[in-house]
């Protein structure tokens, strides 16, 4: 079992990452894989519904988001981290996730997914609602933890200091192993994700 770790910061060692440190040390400590995927910093294109993605198998835009659902592809789990700004998650991680999930959405169906905030303040339980409904839409199961899935400070050193922060963190991690290892005691007996069908409709007429 695998656990991608996606850090949505242009800080590639910052709070964000600090936070996903934890997650990943509790999923190490229950024997489930992780890598954390540094998003970058460079500029990212927003999703511009050309459509093509539906010919090409992916995103018509070759950058990193291609390459997120490649990792995706072989991954049984997600955490997406973010920082906060203006009270919603970076623009960047947004922008990457509209595009994988719209162009390569079948690699995250049904796999368990969970966001984490870092924050200096407030905006955290908006910006969490942002990236969830990324799930939702995508019949993954959100995997939650024993607060609101978020750090404090304005640097990792401040992180450090958050303790009820990282321990949200620590049960993160392993509130999603105890359900990738469900998940996978139910495939073993057969029990596996239903396939839905799409209906597209509109309300014009």
């Amino acid at each position: 079992m695998k656990v991608l770790l996606v850090n949505g910061s242009s800080r590639e060692k910052g709070c964000t990452y600090t936070a996903l440190t934890e997650v990943a040390r509790a999923l190490q400590e229950e024997g489930v894989e992780t890598e954390i995927f540094f998003i970058g910093n460079k500029p990212i294109t927003d999703c511009v519904a050309c459509g093509q993605c539906g010919t090409l198998g992916k995103c018509v835009f070759d950058d990193v988001v291609n390459v997120l659902t490649e990792k995706a592809a072989a991954c049984d789990g997600f955490i997406f981290g973010t920082p906060v700004y203006y009270a919603h998650p970076s623009g960047r991680l947004l922008s990457v996730l509209d595009r994988a999930f719209y162009s390569g959405g079948k690699h995250f169906q049904h796999k368990p997914g969970a966001a984490i905030m870092s924050a200096r303040r407030g905006g955290l339980t908006t910006s969490f609602d942002a990236v969830n409904k990324h799930f939702t839409i995508n019949q993954m199961p959100i995997v939650s933890s024993t607060y609101w899935n978020g750090v404090h400070g304005s640097n990792p050193e401040q992180v450090a200091q958050d303790i009820e922060g990282l321990r949200t963190m620590y049960n993160l991690g392993k509130n999603m192993a105890w359900l990738l290892k469900c998940i996978e005691l139910g495939k073993e007996n057969d029990i596996n994700a239903p396939k839905n069908e799409k209906v597209y409709t509109n309300f014009i007429r």
